[in-house]
């Protein structure tokens, strides 16, 4: 590792935490969709698709952020 270069989170594990939660997310969207009226699907289900993705946006880049300073944590563990 570069000494500029800070550790890489773990992707594999990012991915694997983060899989649940997109399903969720795929689930809602598909639920808002699937429960639209018909003749407004649009209207009746693009908001809470839309929050649902945002919710999901957040809470991945969050979970990223996190698993990035736990890795730099890890890479420099406090002199005894």
């Amino acid at each position: 590792m570069d000494e500029k270069s800070p550790p890489k989170l773990d992707r594999e594990r990012y991915l694997r935490e983060m899989r649940e939660e997109l399903e969720r997310t795929l689930r809602e969207v598909a639920d808002a969709v699937d429960n639209a009226s018909a003749g407004r699907v649009i209207r009746d289900s693009e908001h809470r698709a839309r929050d649902a993705l945002e919710r999901f946006r957040e809470k991945a880049y969050q979970k990223a952020i996190q698993m990035k300073i736990e890795a730099a944590e890890a890479a420099f563990p406090p002199s005894a």
